[in-house]
């Protein structure tokens, strides 16, 4: 028996021209320059995550880090490890949890975030000046419609599809 093809709704085609939008973004030229340098670096992207999640959350929780992105913390500890040895981040004791490490990053590891966030802010930019004042606006606006509709969508059981109770 084929299997049974998917009822195309307007739904369905929009989410997957978003996706493709997407996706299509995310590989663009600036970005490919941001992952080039980090690869130079010997730099996973997930190595790339974690220092960019630590500059904006100094002192976190490993925990919190493997809370953000959704993975295990031996994971988080593996990734963790590899930028100690890297010189990039510190792991420090938690002041009131033994039990509990907090990391931070060093001045070679801030440098670093500092040095890709440039790139791809000048990547950003040279996107930008492609495009006319009123295409950017829109752009924003969009974005900004986007993440807030993720933003307050209801948590949805991954098994079922249906949003759980209490979840905000």
């Amino acid at each position: 028996m084929a299997p049974r093809a998917k009822k195309s709704t307007r739904w369905t085609t929009e989410a997957q021209q978003m996706l493709e939008l997407l996706n299509s973004l995310g590989s663009t030229i600036f970005r490919q320059l941001l992952w080039q340098r980090a690869s130079d670096l010997d730099l996973t992207y997930a190595q790339s995550q974690v220092l960019f999640r630590l500059a904006e959350h100094p002192s976190s929780h490993m925990g919190d880090v493997a809370k953000a992105f959704g993975v295990t913390l031996p994971a988080v500890t593996h990734i963790v490890d590899r930028l100690e040895e890297k010189g990039l981040v510190t792991r420090g004791d938690h002041p009131a949890d033994r039990r509990v490490y907090v990391l931070d990053l060093t001045r070679a590891g801030t440098a670093l975030v500092d040095d890709l966030e440039a790139i791809r802010l000048r990547g950003m930019e040279r996107v930008l000046a492609r495009m006319s004042g009123e295409d950017r606006r829109r752009a924003l606006t969009g974005l900004e419609a986007l993440v807030d509709a993720a933003s307050s969508a209801p948590e949805e059981d991954t098994r079922t599809g249906r949003g759980r109770k209490g979840a905000r």
